[in-house]
């Protein structure tokens, strides 16, 4: 496989054990062509190895080397997965000579054959425009079984990422993207965006968002009191598509939670408030892939988006394997 590097045993390390009380004693590092379909449940950790998007949407480089930390910091955290559960490494995507869009193709392929082996797939990039191989991978995969399966984005950003690609795409276009493509087959742009910022986005944006009946949550809005009402919102969307993909932007949070990413603000949301949307997200039985875009290890503080991004892992890894 071309842009493809297997997985790295030296990044799970940790505390011994010999009982598995550490997801870094859990995990299989198994190369993605080896991965067997899974009999039990399966949780497939998939790194994107890609800043390109970034540096072309004039971001901070430095998030292609985002999944290592994560995974690194995800091994070090206890492990309650029950015993019937799998946990495997399958590596990661790579980005060469900064062609971004044969990563994203790789990265497709790789979700695809993921859920057709009965994984459950977790990202971990890398710029946001994993999001948008992320999406073509899960509608391959739906595609194949010819039922008009739907899939409903949900999004926790800052940002709309609509940005109209006239050129190349970047980490600011791939729902724009997706939008264009769900156009040209005449099927929905299911798209829910929770936290978006005004001083984040220029008004175009907004008015692209209105004209793709993008439904969005503001970031004032977005808060623990307005909690019930949210997740009133959730649930309405969850209840018209037939599948959820989940994803995280590191910098829809405040830095003062997740300082290393490509876009910090300190007027961001906090973990707990993403924590709660979660729960009736994964409750709704949809959920059928995330991931976590904008791991910039070269501007973190003691390692702390990482550990961020590696508690969000933690959370929905034991959330949907009912652990």
């Amino acid at each position: 496989m071309k842009h493809y590097e297997t997985p790295k045993k030296n990044l799970w390390t940790g505390k011994i054990t010999n009982k598995w009380l550490y997801l870094h004693e859990k995990v299989h590092c198994t190369p993605l062509y080896e991965l067997p379909e899974a009999q039990k449940k399966s949780i497939a950790l998939l790194g994107y190895a890609c800043d390109a998007g970034v540096h072309r949407n004039q971001g901070r480089v430095g998030a292609a080397e985002g999944p290592d930390a994560i995974k690194s910091s995800f091994g070090k955290m206890p492990n309650h997965l029950g015993s019937n559960v799998l946990l495997h490494d399958v590596g990661s995507i790579t980005c060469s000579n900064s062609d971004m869009e044969s990563a994203q193709e790789q990265l497709a392929e790789a979700i695809t054959s993921l859920l057709e082996k009965k994984q459950f797939p977790i990202v971990l990039g890398g710029g946001h425009d994993l999001a948008y191989g992320h999406y073509q991978g899960i509608k391959t995969y739906l595609d194949a079984k010819k039922e008009g399966q739907t899939i409903g984005i949900i999004n926790f950003d800052a940002h709309f990422d609509l940005q109209k690609n006239t050129e190349q795409g970047n980490s600011g276009t791939p729902f724009y993207q997706i939008a264009k493509d769900c156009k040209k087959e005449g099927i929905n742009f299911n798209y829910l965006c929770l936290g978006i910022r005004k001083d984040a986005n220029d008004r175009n944006l907004f008015q692209t968002a209105r004209d793709l009946d993008v439904i969005y949550v503001m970031n004032d809005t977005f808060q623990i009191p307005l909690l019930a009402e949210i997740t009133t919102w959730i649930n309405a969307f969850t209840k018209n598509v037939d599948h959820i993909y989940v994803t995280i932007d590191l910098d829809g949070f405040s830095s003062a939670f997740a300082p290393g990413v490509s876009a910090p603000s300190p007027m961001g949301f906090t973990p707990h408030m993403v924590l709660e949307c979660l729960k009736p997200i994964i409750a709704s039985g949809k959920l059928i892939s995330m991931d976590i875009a904008e791991m910039n290890p070269k501007y973190d503080i003691d390692g702390q988006t990482a550990k961020l991004a590696a508690s969000l892992v933690h959370h929905v890894a034991h959330s949907v394997s009912g652990s």
